[in-house]
């Protein structure tokens, strides 16, 4: 004797909100990671690029270059230092690092000349710095 039977309703996962919840949680660490962030440099006003980008580097030295009442005036990080010390002290924070690991962060104003801008660039390579990078504002 044969019995029909109706086939019952298999279970099933829902995609769609696990997907919203990973989502949120990608979202939230995105920001979390942002806000984390540390700006040890000096805020200037920066020329602007479309393909601006942060660098992630492990040991990373901010160098600013601004246009003062004096002339040029170098920061390391927010400290004052003047030309002539800069690749002096880069090389006493190359050799307390691994060269390799040591990363410049270079942030000039619009204002400052390429001639002013090379002249730095030649202090930091000087002192053995292999990783130099130049920082933009994000364009619009």
């Amino acid at each position: 004797m044969k019995i029909n039977r109706q086939p019952g309703q298999q279970a099933r996962i829902e995609m769609l909100p696990i997907i919203d919840i990973v989502f949120l949680l990608l979202v939230f660490f995105i920001y979390a990671m942002l806000s984390m962030a540390v700006q040890r440099g000096l805020h200037l006003d920066l020329p602007e690029s479309a393909m601006a980008q942060g660098s992630a580097g492990q040991h990373v030295i901010a160098v600013s270059v601004s246009r003062g009442v004096t002339g040029l005036e170098v920061y390391l990080d927010k400290d004052v230092l003047s030309l002539d010390l800069l690749a002096t002290y880069l090389e006493s924070q190359v050799r307390s690092e691994t060269a390799k690991k040591t990363q410049v962060a270079l942030f000039a104003e619009e204002a400052i000349s390429y001639q002013e801008l090379f002249m730095v660039l030649d202090r930091i390579r000087l002192s053995g710095v292999e990783s130099i990078s130049l920082q933009a504002g994000a364009g619009q």
